[in-house]
């Protein structure tokens, strides 16, 4: 296993195909300064491009999965001063939270979301838009920026209509109350909940498959699902007909053929 300290408060570890990306200030609730946010986004980016990689999770330390943005930091930016450009706080977003989450939603591998405690604001939209997500009972969701005074960022006007419809969404926007694993598993926000003992096994049983499952052909289905929702029926279709025949090409696609027809486990490479 290699671990790497990419930023005060990241770990990333790789072993066996999979990507450990830890959220690691337990003591601030593992709230996201700028530069644990950019550590998770060169993370992201470069398991994508990484063919050793074929699942990245992401986890956190402590008893929250992570609280958002770290507010001290944004209020220490603000008490500084200094002159306001038109487009500087919009720059800001885009470059930060915005990238943030796109960087989940545009890896071409898998990513699995463990989340053990609460995730507010960004934090429970790193959540959203990952692949899949396993959360413990103590796990909340709580869109926190109303709480705040500000407005949503980071995706979460994008994503949470498009997860749960456009009621509950504005629902949970407007009030910022905390969403339960167990409510957020019957609106389809998460996959599994579990006991806080059994979530580390809950978690890796999703990650042994997709560590050992046809990467780039979960690759390209990612991107379709995740492209379907603004797509009309001739795009998605193309789109389909188009990674299709660009998956035919790779030693997966043989491999599973021939596994069926010779009856045996197939063996992926991920490629």
């Amino acid at each position: 296993m290699t671990t790497t300290e990419t930023a005060p408060g990241v770990l990333v570890a790789d072993a066996a195909g999979v990507r450990r990306i830890t959220l690691n200030r337990p003591e601030a609730a593992n709230a996201l300064r700028p530069e644990d946010r950019d550590a998770v986004i060169a993370a992201l980016r470069d398991a994508d491009g990484n063919a050793a990689v074929r699942v990245v999770v992401l986890a956190a330390e402590g008893r929250h999965f992570c609280s958002g943005a770290d507010v001290k930091a944004l209020a220490r930016s603000r008490a500084d001063g200094g002159e306001k450009r038109v487009g500087d706080a919009m720059r800001k977003i885009m470059d930060g939270a915005q990238a943030l989450v796109a960087s989940l939603l545009d890896c071409g591998k898998p990513v699995v979301a463990v989340v053990q405690g609460p995730a507010a604001g960004i934090g429970a939209h790193l959540a959203f838009a990952a692949d899949l997500v396993v959360a413990s009972e103590q796990a909340t969701f709580v869109e926190s920026f109303v709480r705040r005074g500000l407005v949503m960022d980071g995706g979460g006007a994008y994503l949470l209509p498009r997860r749960i419809g456009m009621q509950r969404a504005k629902e949970l926007a407007f009030f910022g109350d905390a969403l339960p694993a167990a409510e957020a598993l019957a609106l389809g926000l998460v996959n599994r909940v579990v006991p806080a003992a059994e979530l580390a096994a809950a978690a890796e049983a999703f990650v042994a498959r997709l560590a050992v499952a046809p990467t780039s052909a979960i690759g390209f289905t990612k991107k379709l699902l995740n492209a379907s929702p603004d797509t009309d029926r001739a795009g998605a279709y193309l789109a389909e007909a188009m990674a299709q025949e660009l998956q035919s090409h790779a030693h997966d696609s043989g491999e599973g053929v021939r596994a069926f027809v010779e009856r045996r486990d197939p063996q992926y490479r991920g490629h």
